[in-house]
């Protein structure tokens, strides 16, 4: 497996016995928040934490919003407020947010504005806190926050979910996620709801280190099986509860019953089985990962290496590179050690970077990173070492042109050799102890002597302290000890077709034909295959086999690697040539029977010039090979007083010499005339430099705005779902108002009206512009003067007024009135209320008269 940080997953904390599902989202993300929570099923037992991009200076009311989606209890999230499950808490305004031992504690963000990724902040504290149980969701959004958080929770085992980036109001978060491979299902908000409902994982069993025969088909086995037929690569020398893990996370993903389930689903679905190959390759890396180890290989190991380099050139092996940010960190730490080694160092570092993930081998191979990488890299190194491009930060050519990147089992492929520097670092924690043993003695192998090899913090030697002594313990920086390994002790890897995964014990304890096929090939290689040189399309020796000094030397002066100038006699005239033509036309060019040298020292030879198309990692560079031949020594003849060589010939052979030597100058004015372009090419990219300056500022100041409109979209939302709130309340207080058939005036403390039913018009003259007018103003029906008298009264003394007043065409009302209370308890204005009783008022004048009036006579 590529390099990870950590060595495997541990329990959650004691405190908590239930998932707890992140749920991270930015602008436009209410309405899918409220889909999720409303999908989410009663009783689920889990606790929600949501973080959204709020705006730091304005109360939020997300809260009370959610609520209206959920029976769950939604609470604003308070520092140290012990989390429960079927709960949901909300991030307040201006604070970051992490759960540590059970409880969510709130931080002062470092910025109140711009570059906060407060999602990111939670979902790691939430992996670290709950491990396997984590759950991390994310919703509609701008930007990128919340990529890295769900890595780690994917790095920890746990599940990682996104919106379907075509269901977001705002799609580049979920899309964001998507492309960098981390979610385990893309769904709709309320689909959602429904993955997260059958996730329970649970730790794996005990699995034996080396399965007997009663379990050799067991499931496990027969899933190595698949992934090695599939893949070619052999999982089960890896620890075998670290595996287990991710096959468990696989079977909660399908929600299967177990792994015997499993199994089945892989045999009738090969693509599963490739998706289960990179659960099992999270490759997790950074830029100068654990800073003092790496400033301790800087300062107190590269400089000694530098000045004992004889030949100039140092070599490289990063193992388990991943997508290259440790084989670059080795790289810009070596550039900075050449700084402090003065003018006349003169070393070159070639760094061999392997993988088993060829996807991030390819990743890689580009250089290009997002712009997190700030984060990791000083503003020195940032601007030194990278150029921005497409969004984020790629490498330099200076960097990239010290690393060959290539696809490498190191427990199944033959290792590199030759050594001086081999990085392996947090790779071995996943391997059992066999294998372990099995690689640092290959890494002894590979190693020169007094070379130097670089672990992860969790690893070390083991039993191999005596091939390797530290240097600095807490840094595991090791030497290596001249100490003589039989070279049928080493275990050497050698991919063979056909093998199965777990050959049986009595092979594989027997590796002898192995072994001397292998030392066979390599006395082949060092006695009987010819002197070859490796360069790329300018002519740059990168990689040199056999004794090649008969056809190549140094040059005088600034030292200058290319095979042009190293080339002895005729062999710099026929590369000049056949190395463009063997590019040009992709095919091999062979110049037969050179003549290199004068007298018995001549030298006859045949020049292959090769280009390379496969493998890819070496593709667009050429082998030149320089193969001698025997030539018969034949006695001159002699003409009549003539020697065989006439005057023409001598003529011939003076034209050739003088175009030779014309050739020779033309390219010396080629070469001067490259050292002015290289110039220009300089003062051009100090420009460019400085407009790149320019453009991270401009860049800067364009991620602030992007973050102060998320807030504002955020705030948007919330205030239309309050608009539609409120506009159903204003609906549902009018009908009220009109069912009851009672006329009502509300006015304010002015005495203006502020409203009034239908049923009012009918005593006052009102019309809709009459809103904002004085009550005064308003011909009524009343005979009534002492009404703004009595509203005064009441707004004073706070005590309703009640009277029955009579109309001037006849009719009768009670007019009530009472103050206007706010939902604060403040007295605002006042409510007016007329009820009619006309028909009690006649029906009492009727009774009145009737006992008035006398008795009939007899």
């Amino acid at each position: 497996m590529p390099s990870r940080s950590q060595a495997g997953p541990e329990p959650p904390a004691a405190g908590l016995q239930f998932p707890v599902v992140g749920v991270g989202a930015s602008a436009g993300g209410l309405e899918a928040l409220v889909q999720f929570l409303g999908g989410v099923p009663n009783n689920s037992g889990m606790a929600f934490v949501i973080v959204q991009h709020l705006d730091p200076s304005r109360h939020s009311m997300l809260p009370e919003l959610l609520r209206r989606a959920t029976p769950m209890v939604v609470r604003e999230a308070a520092d140290r407020m012990q989390i429960e499950p079927d709960c949901v808490y909300v991030i307040p305004p201006n604070k970051d947010l992490a759960l540590l031992d059970g409880k969510l504690q709130l931080l002062e963000p470092a910025m109140p504005r711009g570059l906060r990724l407060p999602i990111d902040f939670f979902f790691r504290s939430l992996a670290d806190e709950q491990r396997e149980r984590a759950v991390g969701i994310i919703l509609s959004g701008m930007g990128s926050d919340g990529t890295r958080g769900l890595q780690a929770i994917r790095e920890r085992g746990g599940l990682a979910l996104v919106q379907t980036p075509a269901t977001a109001g705002f799609a580049a978060m979920p899309r964001s996620v998507v492309a960098a491979g981390l979610a385990d299902a893309v769904a709709s908000p309320g689909e959602l709801a429904g993955l997260i409902s059958g996730h329970r994982p649970h730790p794996a069993p005990a699995v034996p280190a080396r399965p007997g025969t009663a379990l050799r088909h067991s499931a496990f086995e027969k899933i190595c099986a698949l992934l090695y037929a599939r893949t070619g690569h052999d999982f089960s020398l890896y620890k075998k509860s670290t595996i287990y893990r991710r096959f468990e996370r696989r079977i909660a993903v399908h929600r299967l019953g177990g792994i015997a389930d499993y199994v089945s689903f892989l045999q009738s679905n090969p693509q599963e089985t490739e998706l289960l190959f990179k659960e099992l390759l999270i490759g997790v890396t950074s830029f100068f990962r654990d800073p003092a180890a790496w400033a301790f290989l800087q300062e107190d190991v590269l400089p000694a290496m530098i000045r004992g380099a004889t030949d100039g050139l140092l070599r490289a092996w990063v193992a388990g590179c991943s997508t290259g940010e440790e084989a670059f960190t080795l790289a810009m730490i070596f550039h900075e050690a050449m700084d402090h080694a003065g003018p006349g160092a003169r070393v070159e570092l070639q760094i061999f970077a392997t993988d088993l993930d060829a996807d991030a081998i390819a990743k890689a191979r580009q250089g290009l990173y997002s712009r997190k990488i700030a984060d990791m890299l000083s503003p020195a190194r940032l601007a030194r070492f990278f150029v921005e491009d497409s969004g984020g930060f790629r490498i330099c050519r200076a960097i990239r042109q010290m690393v060959v990147f290539a696809p490498h089992d190191v427990t199944m492929d033959p290792p590199f050799t030759r050594l001086d520097i081999l990085t392996c670092r947090n790779l071995l924690i996943y391997l059992g102890a066999a294998p372990q043993k099995k690689i640092l003695a290959l890494f002894h192998h590979s190693l020169k002597p007094g070379g130097i090899l670089f672990l992860g913090s969790a690893e070390s030697i083991g039993h191999a302290d005596a091939l390797f002594t530290p240097l600095e313990t807490r840094a595991r920086i090791y030497r290596r000890e001249a100490v003589q390994q039989s070279p049928l002790a080493i275990d050497f890897p050698s991919r063979q077709p056909g093998l199965s995964p777990n050959p049986d014990p009595a092979y594989s304890s027997n590796m002898l034909p192995t072994n001397l096929q292998t030392l066979a090939e390599q006395l082949l290689l060092q006695k009987f295959s010819p002197a070859a040189v490796l360069t790329n399309a300018e002519g740059d020796v990168l990689f040199i086999n056999g004794h090649t000094g008969n056809y190549l030397e140094p040059a005088a002066g600034k030292a200058n690697w290319n095979i042009h100038a190293m080339a002895r006699g005729c062999l710099r005239q026929e590369l000049m040539v056949a190395l463009p033509q063997a590019l040009r036309t992709a095919g091999t060019v062979v110049v037969k029977n050179l003549g290199l040298g004068e007298g018995d020292a001549m030298r006859h030879l045949d020049l292959t010039v090769y280009p390379i198309d496969e493998p890819a990692a070496l593709r667009g560079m050429v082998m030149v090979v320089f193969t001698e031949v025997t030539t018969a020594k034949t006695k001159p003849r002699l003409r009549a007083g003539k020697p065989l060589a006439d005057t023409r010939v001598l003529e011939l052979e003076q034209a050739l010499f003088e175009a030779g030597e014309e050739l020779q100058r033309t390219r010396e004015e080629m070469l001067t005339s490259h050292e002015a372009l290289r110039s220009a090419n300089e003062a051009l990219q100090s420009t460019n430099e400085e407009l790149q300056s320019t453009n991270e500022e401009l860049t800067t100041s364009r991620e602030e705005m992007q973050s102060l409109n998320e807030e504002l979209q955020t705030v948007n939302a919330e205030l239309q779902a309050k608009v539609d709130e409120w506009a159903a309340t204003s609906n549902d207080m009018k009908n009220v108002l009109d069912s009851t058939d009672i006329a009502t005036v509300f006015v304010d403390k002015r005495l203006h009206v502020r409203r009034f039913t239908r049923r009012a018009t009918r005593i006052f003259k009102f019309i809709p512009g009459d809103i904002g007018r004085p009550l005064s103003d308003i011909v009524h029906q009343l005979d009534y003067p002492g009404l703004s008298l009595d509203i005064e009264t009441v707004l004073e003394t706070l005590a309703y007024s009640e009277k029955q007043i009579a109309t001037r065409d006849g009719g009768w009302y009670i007019v009530r009135i009472m103050p206007y209370r706010t939902l604060e308890n403040v007295v605002d204005g006042a409510v007016i209320t007329f009820i009619d009783i006309s028909e009690a008022k006649l029906l009492e004048a009727e009774l009145r008269a009737a006992r008035q009036s006398p008795p009939p006579g007899p």
